[in-house]
């Protein structure tokens, strides 16, 4: 599918045909008068008909053109920063699927959308897609409602920027805390089952069990 890219890690196909994609977009983000220059992990969960998509950031033609003609089910927002959530709108009204966002990072989309998202993301909210379950775990800490998405079927979490490869997710900006995102990776992330691959909101996927041994290191540096 033009647009789409490999995983990079192992990750199954369900017995129903679920898999998952990823497009890279480019763009920038800014929060407390700052800007950087990031790539995005957009992932979409699906079959041929149907599909969910992770963080619609920064491109909504490319992330249209993999979603291609397939039913959008939902638009997960992990958290509110402005490069997670700035090709919502686009892509919510060419598809007409409903986004959601946790509503303790209203605060952070409002600093750059105009209009609401469409609906509230709850602790324990479950997406289905064909045969795989999409279950929502909030992890606060990068931001006040950052969540993750756990498809025990799959063997995967997308983990926004709670988790990456090498520790947590930078906590150094306004609405962010280091205590709060040791307690929530250490809590409902490391608690899964060690080979559970995480899909991270940027760069390359990591696997639970290969970050758990440096929960201590991560405390030690402070970051």
């Amino acid at each position: 599918m033009t647009g789409a890219q490999p995983v990079g890690a192992d990750v199954p196909v369900s017995p129903a045909g679920v898999r998952v994609e990823r497009v890279v977009t480019s763009g920038v983000f800014e929060l407390d008068g700052g800007s950087w220059e990031v790539d995005n992990n957009v992932w979409l969960v699906g079959d041929d008909d149907r599909v969910l998509v992770v963080d619609a950031a920064h491109d909504a033609a490319a992330i249209l053109e993999a979603v291609g003609g397939r039913e959008v089910v939902a638009v997960v927002c992990t958290h509110g920063h402005n490069d997670h959530v700035n090709a919502v709108a686009e892509v919510c009204a060419a598809t007409g699927a409903t986004s959601y966002l946790h509503r303790e990072d209203r605060v952070l989309w409002d600093m750059s959308q105009d209009a609401p998202p469409g609906a509230d993301l709850s602790d324990g909210q479950t997406f289905t897609v064909g045969d795989v379950g999409l279950i929502t775990l909030h992890t606060p800490g990068h931001a006040p409602g950052a969540c993750c998405l756990h498809a025990p079927t799959l063997g995967v979490v997308f983990t926004g920027d709670t988790l990456f490869q090498g520790g947590p997710g930078a906590t150094g900006r306004s609405y962010s805390d280091f205590p709060t995102i040791v307690a929530s990776i250490r809590t409902r992330l490391l608690e899964l089952p060690p080979d559970t691959v995480a899909l991270t909101g940027h760069g390359d996927p990591t696997v639970i069990g290969e970050e758990a041994p440096h929960l201590q290191e991560w405390i030690d540096r402070g970051h």
